[in-house]
């Protein structure tokens, strides 16, 4: 029998797919290209680099190339009920995300692979990976954020970075087999994604995917306050350390971040204080120090100065006596209550494209509820779970609803952009949404702040 040359088929060409067809065929690898809405600029993508276009998002396209690959490198939107899985599945194609190839490639690296501290959770990943990385280089370490941010991690090979802060979302580690890090936390979890995965349980299986892999001198950190979290730590290979606001190996002691070792810093040295950053910044704290990489001293100046990415509890501005906050990467509604335990009167603005969550998990606070602005394509699901809570308006465009928002709110709340749900109903991305809702506040309040 002929032996099957080995090739990929990389499907789905934004930004981490490009950059796996492109580091693919710089390692000399034969690659295979496609796209489910396949246009004139992935054409001329697979042109510059030498890659084998597959012009149709069929069953029998995607049968044909199976027939000539060893692996299916799906982007991250790619769910895994689409077509060209069940393929791939069918005829025996390895499936392998975008860290896991990079994770490959930078395991045969001459001078030995760099140290890779990884996040997961559904909530607090994006931050807490940049908390690391501001860790890191505050010890004077030449780090990358990688991974669900704007940069994969395989095209960060090519840096000289000395280390690596890796954002694990699901997507990512659903399709990993041998990937693993030195120290990694996973924050929390709770139902999202479901139009993504199956069901709950493939998404939480997904996750736990970060430690299947750990060695005994790896470190699990993990939030105490999660049996279920802390259960999956425990029958790892690693070590396994805890973290909480109250209780774990890193917790709040008085005004201190503390550790094992003892103080790290006073909660009211750091940059900003809300509930979740404190255990943000724990979850940090325990990857770095317990990877050995960093000293107390330099946890304590990370987070003196760390700014947060933009739309995630971004203060946009003040107006007699009311502040507004933009929390547009809240898409979920476990994600929206981090918001709504940060502030004690709030103004909700909520709604968007629903992910098949349950939206009446997002009247978690009744008491800190002044009103709700229930907007987009599950306004009506908005309004039943705020129902008998507070007063809801709403809105068929951000500036309405913000100018609903601005009639009901008083002096000391806080009016608060945070959605629970994803953006696609009126925008391309959550970055949109949250940029239209500042600039509209903005000319509203006559840029007062």
């Amino acid at each position: 029998m002929t032996q099957r040359p080995s090739a990929t088929f990389v499907f789905g060409l934004a930004i981490a797919g490009r950059a796996v067809a492109s580091a693919l065929r710089d390692s000399g690898a034969t690659v295979y290209v496609g796209d489910d809405k396949l246009n004139d600029d992935h054409r001329a993508f697979a042109q510059a680099i030498g890659a084998h276009l597959v012009e149709h998002s069929t069953s029998d396209a995607f049968a044909q190339v199976m027939r000539e690959v060893d692996v299916l490198a799906p982007a991250p939107g790619v769910p895994e009920n689409h077509a060209v899985i069940h393929c791939a599945r069918e005829f025996g194609v390895q499936i392998q995300s975008e860290i896991e190839i990079g994770y490959r490639m930078e395991s045969k690296r001459l001078g030995g692979p760099r140290p890779m501290l990884a996040i997961t959770g559904t909530d607090g990943k994006t931050t807490t990976t940049l908390l690391v990385n501001a860790i890191l280089e505050a010890a004077g370490i030449s780090c990358q954020a990688v991974g669900n941010t704007e940069v994969p991690l395989i095209e960060a090979l090519q840096s000289d970075a000395q280390a690596f802060s890796v954002e694990c979302s699901s997507f990512r580690l659903e399709y990993t087999e041998q990937f693993r890090a030195l120290a990694s936390a996973w924050l929390n979890i709770a139902p999202d994604h479901l139009d993504w995965h199956s069901n709950y349980q493939r998404y939480f299986d997904a996750k736990a995917k970060m430690w299947a892999n750990c060695l005994p001198s790896d470190i699990a950190v993990a939030p105490i306050d999660d049996v279920n979290i802390c259960n999956v730590a425990r029958a790892s290979a690693a070590r396994v350390v805890t973290f909480g606001a109250v209780d774990g190996d890193y917790r709040v002691v008085g005004d201190e971040l503390c550790g094992p070792r003892g103080a790290i810093m006073k909660v009211s040295q750091m940059k900003r204080s809300l509930p979740h950053d404190v255990t943000n910044a724990l979850a940090a704290a325990a990857v770095c120090l317990e990877s050995g990489l960093v000293e107390p001293k330099h946890v304590a100046d990370a987070l003196e100065h760390f700014e947060n990415a933009p739309h995630r509890i971004q203060f946009v501005a003040e107006s007699n006596g009311v502040r507004w906050y933009n929390d547009s990467k809240a898409t979920s509604p476990h994600a929206a209550s981090v918001a709504l335990r940060a502030f004690d009167s709030i103004v909700l603005i909520a709604g968007g494209k629903n992910k098949g969550l349950d939206l009446s998990q997002m009247a978690c606070e009744p008491q800190r509820m002044r009103a709700v602005v229930a907007t987009g394509a599950s306004a009506n699901e908005i309004e039943a779970a705020f129902s008998g809570v507070c007063p809801v308006l709403k809105a068929n465009t951000m500036k309405e609803a913000v100018t609903h928002a601005q009639s009901v709110a008083q002096s000391g709340d806080v009016v608060v952009l945070s959605p629970g749900c994803t953006s696609y109903d009126w925008y391309s991305n959550y970055g949109e949404r949250g940029d239209d809702f500042m600039k509209i506040v903005r000319e509203l309040l006559g840029n007062r702040h």
